[in-house]
Parts: C-alpha cells; sequence; structure tokens
C-alpha cells in the first residue's frame, strides 16, 4: 500500500497547473504551484513544521511544551496542525482583521487563540508579535516560533519550496517566479535556491499597498505602514525572515487586484484560492504581457478560498467595500514629480542659521538632509524642529543641523502607488521620493491635492 505514517507526510509536493482564461493570447505562459492543497491549507504548512522540526532537533521545543506564534492565520493552522500530530499546546495571537474561518480553524485544532488590534505600531505592547512574545515569556515549557525573524523560515523554503519547483521546471527552465512578500520567507528561500544555481531566473516579490517590503528593498529604508485588506501578504515591521539581495524585482498590488483576480481564478480557472493569490496572479499576468510569448512564468498561490467565504467571496462584503466598483487607482509617484517644486536640501555641515534663511527663501517648510560625500538623504528637518530647539534653549542659530534633524519618515520610490501618501501624511511627514539613492522630489499635501484636482 502507498500510505503516509502522519497527515505531516503529506506536505509538499503541489502541482504546478497552467493559467488558460485569465492570461491573454500573445503572452508568456503562467504556471500556478498550488499551495493551497497542502494540508492544512497553505504554503505555510511547509515552514511550521520545518521550524517545529528544528526546534525539536535543537532541544528547543521538548515534550509537554506549547508552541506560541504570532500569525495572520496560515502559519498558525500548519503549527496548530503540526501540534496536533505531535501533542503539544500551542496559543496564537491574531489582528482582528483575520477571516472568522481561520479563528475557527485554528481553535478547531484545540489551540487557543488571542485577538489583538489590527490597527496599533508595531512598538505598541498590543501588537500581535508582542503580546505573542509576552505569552510566550510567561508560559514555561514554550517555544516561540518567530516566523518574521527566524533563519529557519527562510532554510524552509530553500530546501523545500525551492528545490521542489527546481524539480517540477526540469532544472529551472523557466523565466521568473512571482511570489509573495509576506514574511519574506518564501520569496527569499525560493530566492537563494536559485541564486546558488546560478540560475537567470527573476524573482519577483509582490507587497500590497500599505505594506513595508516594497520600499525596504527599492530604498533599504521602512516606510509608513497602514491598514489593507487582504490578508497574509506584506507586513507593519522590518523582517529578518526577507532577505532583500534573494529578489530581483518588486511590484505593489492594491485590494482591488487581489480580490478580483482571486474571484478570477476560482470562476474561470477552477482555483479556490486565497486573496493574496490573486494579488500574485495579478502581477504574473501583467508581466506574462511584457515578457510576450515563448516565455514561461510560475507563480505561487499560497492558501486556500476556504479562508475567505465570509469576506472577498462574499458578494455583500466585496459591494460593503467598494470592490465591485471600477478600480480608482490614482497611479505611480513619478506621475506627480513633474508638478512638485525644486528639489531643496542642505548639507550636514550646514548651521541651523543657514537652514531657517533657506526655508525662509525658498517658501519651504522642511528640508531634507544630505551626506556630503554620497549624495544620499540622511535626515529631515521640520520648521517645528527648529522652532521647539530654540524655544527650549537646546540649540542656537550657530548650532550644527546635525542636532535637529530627525529620520525620514515618509521615503518613497518613483514607481510607488500615489495611494502610499496617505499613510506618510496620516503620520504628519512630508515625502521624500528618492531614486539610486538621490532624492528627485518633495512631496506635500498640497501636491496631493493639486494632483488630484487635476485629474478630476
Amino acid at each position: 500500500m502507498q500510505t503516509k505514517n502522519n497527515i505531516l507526510d503529506a506536505i509538499g509536493d503541489t502541482p504546478l497547473v497552467r493559467l488558460n482564461k485569465v492570461v491573454p493570447d500573445g503572452s508568456a505562459e503562467v504556471y500556478v504551484k498550488c499551495e493551497f492543497m497542502n494540508p492544512a491549507g497553505s504554503i505555510k504548512d511547509r515552514m511550521a513544521s520545518y521550524i517545529i522540526h528544528k526546534a525539536e532537533e535543537e532541544g528547543l521545543l521538548k515534550p509537554g511544551g506549547t508552541i506560541v506564534e504570532n500569525t495572520s492565520g496560515n502559519t498558525g493552522l500548519g503549527a496548530a496542525m503540526t501540534a496536533a500530530v505531535k501533542g503539544y499546546k500551542a496559543v496564537f495571537t491574531m489582528p482582528d482583521k483575520m477571516s472568522q474561518e481561520k479563528i475557527d480553524g485554528l481553535r478547531a485544532f484545540g489551540s487557543e487563540v488571542i485577538i489583538t488590534p489590527t490597527d496599533v505600531p508595531g512598538d505598541s505592547p498590543d501588537h500581535y508579535v508582542n503580546v505573542a512574545k509576552r505569552v510566550a515569556e510567561e508560559t514555561p515549557g514554550s517555544f516561540y516560533l518567530d516566523q518574521y525573524h527566524s533563519q529557519w523560515n527562510i532554510e524552509a523554503h530553500e530546501v523545500l519550496t525551492g528545490q521542489e519547483i527546481w524539480d517540477q521546471t526540469d532544472g529551472g527552465q523557466i523565466d521568473a517566479i512571482v511570489v509573495g512578500t509576506g514574511t519574506g520567507g518564501t520569496a527569499s528561500g525560493i530566492g537563494r535556491f536559485f541564486k546558488k544555481k546560478n540560475s537567470p531566473v527573476k524573482i519577483i516579490g509582490v507587497d500590497p499597498l500599505g505594506s513595508v517590503h516594497y520600499q525596504i528593498f527599492k530604498t533599504g529604508t521602512m516606510s509608513t505602514p497602514y491598514v489593507y485588506k487582504v490578508e497574509g501578504l506584506g507586513e507593519d515591521i522590518v523582517c529578518k525572515a526577507f532577505d532583500p539581495t534573494a529578489v530581483d524585482e518588486m511590484y505593489q498590488v492594491n485590494d482591488y487586484e487581489c480580490f478580483t483576480m482571486a474571484r478570477r481564478l476560482i470562476r474561470e480557472e477552477g482555483l479556490f484560492c486565497g486573496g493574496s493569490s490573486g494579488g500574485m496572479a495579478h502581477i504574473a499576468v501583467n508581466i506574462a504581457k511584457e515578457m510576450g510569448a515563448g516565455k514561461k512564468i510560475v507563480c505561487v498561490l499560497p492558501d486556500s478560498g476556504t479562508r475567505y467565504v465570509t469576506k472577498y467571496l462574499s458578494d455583500e462584503w466585496m459591494k460593503m467595500h467598494g470592490f465591485l466598483e471600477p478600480d480608482k487607482g490614482l497611479g505611480l509617484i513619478e506621475d506627480m514629480l513633474g508638478d512638485s517644486r525644486e528639489v531643496i536640501t542642505a548639507s550636514e555641515a550646514d548651521s541651523v542659521g543657514s537652514i531657517i534663511n533657506l526655508m525662509k527663501s525658498k517658501g519651504i517648510s522642511q528640508v531634507p538632509i544630505m551626506n556630503g560625500s554620497a549624495a544620499k538623504p540622511v535626515g529631515i528637518v521640520h520648521e517645528v524642529d527648529v522652532l521647539r530647539g530654540l524655544q527650549s534653549g537646546e540649540i542656537t542659530t550657530e548650532s550644527p543641523v546635525r542636532g535637529v534633524e530627525k529620520p525620514i519618515g515618509g521615503l518613497l520610490y518613483p514607481k510607488a502607488r500615489v495611494e502610499e501618501l496617505y499613510g506618510v501624511f496620516g503620520q504628519d511627514q512630508a515625502a521624500i521620493v528618492i531614486d539610486e539613492g538621490k532624492i528627485v522630489g518633495i512631496l506635500s499635501q498640497i501636491d496631493l491635492i493639486e494632483f488630484l484636482a487635476k485629474k478630476q
């Protein structure tokens, strides 16, 4: 008989399936990796079981122990399944934007679920990552999975997923792999595998609007995160499981693109996958149109539509959130640069007095500060920073500007979506647009107002 010792042995070996109806004629061939066919319903089964196995080998997890993790649902389900098979207790923290199906699934495996608020900063004690860390510290015999920072996360996808795609494509006989960045582990692991093979295959990352991975990849600096609807894709903290050097290019998607394509994959291709899968397929189809006939693309579909029956698969839910209306995308940041003012910068060697004169003569309220040797932005001075410093007596007009400058919070790339500005302006920051290490534009709220007015 052909049997498995337990359900964990059924993880992996998911099929590659060609897309036929959603890919226009004359485009590259797109094959989807059906990771929603893993036993707990997602690609996270691979990573969760791998990390738990490694923890057992290292003596970090022992019989009778408790697995603790922060999860958007899928890693939790993979870990809960593994815990059930191996006899461990499990506790998971999850943001309140996640579907009820995921919460119920975790509890069905016998796990405890702690729901936390979504719209809190990454350093808040109520953030689901910090709550999980606190639970792990307070629970004797616990093992904190730490998917966002564990190098075993990357290793799992290098050893398992990367090798599997390589074998299924006759030794990497494809042109690109499109994969989402949640923790970043999948893209990093697959990317490392193919790069160690010296393969010319392009690793394409996909990140939702509101997440930080795109800007980290493009600029090396974290952007201002904000809430989005799609689940299991993107993050609002810097993840050590994301290795930008393993990725060749990154693209952004919005909620509308994710949900609309996911519904098409189900209704036209029969692929019962989740909303993040729609985001990756949307980018894969766009790239296929650019590459043209004769090329081949693999696109990862991470999880199952069973998690979202009451969300994007519900017409009522889609209508309530405006996703049944045509997409109202605003374009790219580079579309605004032609209308932005002259880029005015200063050097770290300049004095506070010279910054004041610059603000007065140019009619500006903030000045990016450059590193003279590398012509690279290293900080920004707002007029309110100068005002507070002079008022408190901490600085004078003769003081060096480096004592006043603050980190740049709103750093964007020209190919970022205009919608990213809402998150930046929501934090009372100006948007600094950087390309190849140089500032190419500074955008304020009035620039966005004028841009929207012209579009109308």
